[in-house]
């Protein structure tokens, strides 16, 4: 697969959402994002502000995490926490599905759960991530299939901070899934432009990634 510099950096959300990064590390990360033009830089919400602030009219957006990194705050937490981020200056929120509550089968929490952030985040793109690591094939369809009826945007494979990341596989049964209206993002452990152009082959349309600098570099 061939990716011109453009149609590459459309995809990546710039990410950085380690517990110890500091507000320098903030705006370098936006200061990258904005001389590469990448899609989204994707941080912790305690930064959304400052990011906001120095991506004003780049036409880079700000995406936040919201129940981050085990989705098992409630639904209530969820939602002022996607409404502080929206006033903030998120326009992407990146949820984390309740994953003890899809493996107990309870689907009518989930739904409730996810719908909270879709409707708190006001017309904003929401993400869902399911986790893939952590679910069988079946609940991983089960959570797409969720995530689509609750008005996500995309369903989107890992936190990065369980025991595995984005895999080909996962990719190609999410947009088997949810099909071509809903997108996809393939997240954790994709670190090279190699990994990348496999998830897009895949059927991802959009890559989280810390690596997103050095990947473009790849390209010479």
């Amino acid at each position: 697969m061939t990716l011109s510099k453009a149609e590459l950096v459309s995809y990546i959300d710039h990410t950085l959402l380690k517990p110890d990064v500091t507000p320098e590390q903030i705006k370098k990360l936006c200061q990258e994002a904005a001389e590469n033009s990448f899609k989204a830089v994707c941080i912790n919400p305690g930064y959304v502000s400052l990011a906001a602030e120095i991506l004003k009219g780049t036409g880079v957006a700000v995406a936040t995490v919201i129940g981050f990194p085990l989705g098992a705050t409630t639904s209530r937490i969820k939602g002022a926490e996607t409404a502080e981020a929206v006033e903030n200056g998120a326009g992407e929120l990146d949820v984390v599905l309740n994953i003890g509550r899809l493996k107990a089968g309870d689907s009518g929490y989930v739904l409730a759960d996810l719908r909270q952030v879709v409707q708190s985040a006001q017309g904003r793109q929401v993400k869902v991530i399911i986790e893939t690591a952590l679910l069988t094939d079946n609940e991983k369809v089960k959570a797409c299939q969720l995530a689509v009826e609750a008005g996500a945007a995309f369903v989107k494979t890992s936190t990065g901070f369980a025991k595995g990341g984005a895999t080909v596989t996962d990719v190609q049964l999410m947009r088997q899934t949810v099909g071509p209206k809903v997108g996809v993002k393939a997240s954790g452990g994709i670190r090279d432009l190699a990994a990348l152009k496999a998830m897009v082959a895949a059927g991802a349309n959009r890559i989280g990634t810390s690596s997103a600098v050095a990947i473009l570099a790849e390209l010479g």
